[in-house]
């Protein structure tokens, strides 16, 4: 076994190893891409369908295997389709330039500055009755989203929140989404939540908030313009009458383990 691996390690020249490390770095950049989407999940659905059929190959279920076999091809076919925007965006990032930019991740130092910034503007608006509508995004990307609003990938600060929700600005019709230390657009347009039992007395910020928790693992800070409550929504639900301090505490944890882990990838849309 030991010379049989000798054997292989010695057939591999510098140019194939110089092969496998450009393939590995492209490979590596791709998922950075898709991650900032919500094709992520589906890349993850993709695996599971792969690892079952796989499996069920190897315990000899026949019926099984063939179903899955089938379900693998309908859903090749299809990927260009569900793919359609995460291609777009790739082959207009290569265009530009910007398909390997670098990554920024945020420390414990800048995730307190970034609570402390936002308690304070959420703190002013509820106060003046300030509508506002801040995506936090997490785990899953919200490029799609971003895209649909006005782009302004500026640092975060409570003085820079509160002008973008002041009324009758360019930018306060709509959600602001921030990436970590950043407020990457405003102005955006989130999905409506179709949940038919919520409050009427919920208008389209707090449906709006819920539906894109429905959809991702983003939490969304809402202030009422007409009675300044604060709210959190978080996994289609909502939290109502907060206020700055108790805000924080409440988001602190979702942002307190970045790591991602194997059981991490197993409970994707599990929430705590």
């Amino acid at each position: 076994m030991l010379l049989q691996i000798q054997g292989i390690i010695s057939t591999i020249s510098l140019l194939d190893l110089l092969d496998m490390i450009i393939v590995a770095f492209v490979l590596y950049k791709l998922y950075v891409m898709i991650r900032d989407t919500r094709a992520l999940a589906l890349l993850k659905g993709l695996i599971v369908l792969l690892i079952a059929t796989v499996i069920s190959k190897w315990l000899g279920l026949n019926v099984i295997n063939w179903l899955l076999n089938k379900t693998m091809t309908v859903v090749l076919v299809a990927l260009p389709i569900v793919f359609q925007p995460e291609l777009r965006r790739a082959l207009e990032q290569l265009g530009r330039g910007n398909l390997f930019k670098k990554s920024v991740f945020l420390d414990e130092q800048e995730q307190e500055n970034l609570l402390d910034e936002l308690g304070k503007a959420v703190a002013v608006l509820a106060k003046n009755k300030i509508g506002a509508l801040i995506v936090l995004e997490r785990e899953t990307g919200l490029s799609d989203y971003i895209e649909t609003g006005i782009k302004v990938d500026g640092l975060v600060s409570n003085e820079f929140l509160i002008n973008i929700f002041i009324p009758n600005t360019p930018m306060h019709d709509g959600a602001a989404i921030l990436r970590g230390s950043r407020i990457m657009a405003a102005g955006c347009l989130l999905p409506l939540t179709e949940d038919r039992s919520l409050n009427k007395e919920l208008g389209t910020r707090h449906r709006a908030a819920i539906g894109i928790t429905e959809q991702s693992d983003a939490a969304v800070v809402i202030v009422s313009e007409e009675t300044g409550i604060i709210s959190l929504a978080r996994g289609g639900r909502l939290v109502r009458d907060l206020d700055a301090e108790l805000l924080k505490e409440k988001i602190r944890p979702l942002f307190s383990n970045k790591n991602h882990t194997f059981g991490n990838f197993l409970n994707w849309r599990q929430y705590s």
